[in-house]
């Protein structure tokens, strides 16, 4: 990545308004040294918490000769050891918690499809907490008091639905709780209801305006001005198909159940210029994904996440295995801003000794014309070789020479922008599958 401190461009000229003074909380009016400050006093105390209370970091602080009297400046942190997801599944269900059980008042929990769950709890503070985060965030979206609020992030033990809609509450508007899945009906209470805001993956977002379409709805005369978009990585270029399609502001949500859920960080809608951190309550670090290193601001690596204010689960450096980069603040001069999020270390695909993302594929399908941002990677082994096929969608209506086109123009650019050379298979409308919640754009046969 680049080391540049310059942030990536904003894609449309259409910026939308700054937040009013008046609406900015105590904490977006911080200088950075007051900040600082506040960060050091809340690291302190949740050390000494997360070591006299989570068996785990007392015997790994204790392993690494380090206690929390030893952090002395913020720097100091890089001296203690890092959480990771396998350290909350092997405590699972309980024993990252650092409150007991009558305290704790509510529970969520990962999707446990790759083992076993990590769950993580909620004091009555903490939820109070997450309800503020989030009530920032869309403030910072450019949500306002007495706007309506559609949610169609999944509700139950993923943190989406839940952490959106208590933030929407506090922040004062009207929530829709719709949830993911009955797509057509999602369409018609948009346009029933009014919403001004939709909450929702940016791949479930590109599902319903294929709904609208299918219904023959002007999608750009609904009520929505804004979408706020997370649980999953998307691109500019997804950013400028949403916001053409639609006639929105597409700004981005950051967050992950074991930091808090949603509202760990906010683009704000005047810059569209990366998530500005809500940085007393989450302290970021970016690291050397195999030296383990804290990397200058400006170098990429992979974001690191300790709580400064959590009571029921503490969190010590989480290693998050997302790719971004620590960038100076902007629309909020105090809190330092993470580059827009569009890879893992985790999700990476090396294809014949290239490295591959998903997300670098995604940006060659959303420029080609003829098709439909919806694509599948295939991954086979037919011989003694890895083997990928981007499966991609046409657009209705296109012909057989603009699929072909398509296709020869989708693996000149991989070739080109990649590196590796790819198979692409350009399919008959609506028929990848659609996702409800979070996109998984791979699919590994080489096992089968």
């Amino acid at each position: 990545m680049s080391s540049s401190t310059e942030g990536p461009a904003v894609t449309t000229a259409r910026r939308g308004e700054p937040l009013p003074d008046e609406l900015r909380d105590e904490a977006e009016r911080m200088s950075r040294e007051d900040l600082r400050a506040l960060q050091l006093r809340r690291l302190r105390t949740t050390l000494r918490h997360a070591y006299d209370n989570v068996e785990l970091y007392r015997k790994k602080f204790d392993e690494a000769g380090v206690a929390p009297e030893d952090c002395r400046a913020l720097e100091d942190l890089a001296r203690f050891p890092f959480t990771t997801k396998a350290d909350l599944r092997e405590t699972y269900p309980f024993g990252m918690f650092a409150v007991p059980m009558d305290q704790v008042r509510r529970v969520h929990a990962s999707s446990g499809t790759t083992g076993r769950p990590t769950v993580v709890g909620y004091t009555e503070n903490d939820i109070s907490l997450w309800a503020d985060v989030v009530a920032r965030s869309i403030r910072a979206a450019g949500g306002r008091p007495g706007h309506k609020v559609h949610i169609s992030y999944g509700y139950g033990l993923f943190t989406g639905g839940l952490g959106a809609h208590y933030g929407a509450e506090r922040a004062g508007c009207t929530v829709i709780p719709a949830s993911g899945g009955m797509t057509a009906r999602q369409v018609q209470i948009i346009q029933d209801f009014e919403p001004e805001i939709i909450m929702v993956t940016p791949s479930y977002m590109l599902t319903l305006l294929d709904e609208f379409e299918r219904q023959g709805v002007d999608r750009r005369s609904t009520s929505l001005r804004v979408g706020i978009f997370g649980a999953e990585p998307w691109t500019e270029e997804m950013r400028r198909e949403i916001e053409e399609r639609m006639d929105i502001h597409a700004v981005d949500i950051y967050g992950l159940s074991e930091v808090i859920g949603p509202g760990v960080a906010q683009e704000c809608v005047e810059t569209k210029d990366g998530l500005h951190v809500w940085e007393d309550h989450f302290y970021p670090e970016v690291v050397d994904p195999l030296l383990d290193g804290v990397m200058p601001e400006g170098e990429g690596g992979e974001l690191v996440f300790t709580s400064l204010t959590k009571e029921a689960l503490p969190i010590i450096r989480y290693r998050t295995r997302d790719l971004t980069r620590l960038l100076p603040g902007t629309a909020r001069p105090a809190f330092r801003r993470i580059e827009k999020i569009t890879g893992r270390s985790d999700d990476m695909i090396i294809l014949r000794g290239v490295n591959v993302f998903p997300s670098q594929i995604e940006e060659i399908v959303l420029r080609t014309p003829s098709v439909a941002p919806h694509f599948q990677i295939q991954l086979s082994r037919p011989g003694r070789m890895d083997h990928m096929t981007v499966r991609v969608e046409a657009r209705q209506g296109a012909t057989p020479e603009q699929r072909e086109a398509a296709a020869e123009a989708i693996a000149k650019g991989v070739k080109d922008g990649v590196g590796v050379s790819v198979e692409v298979v350009i399919v008959d409308p609506e028929t990848l599958e659609r996702s409800l919640g979070k996109l998984r754009r791979v699919k590994d046969l080489r096992g089968v």
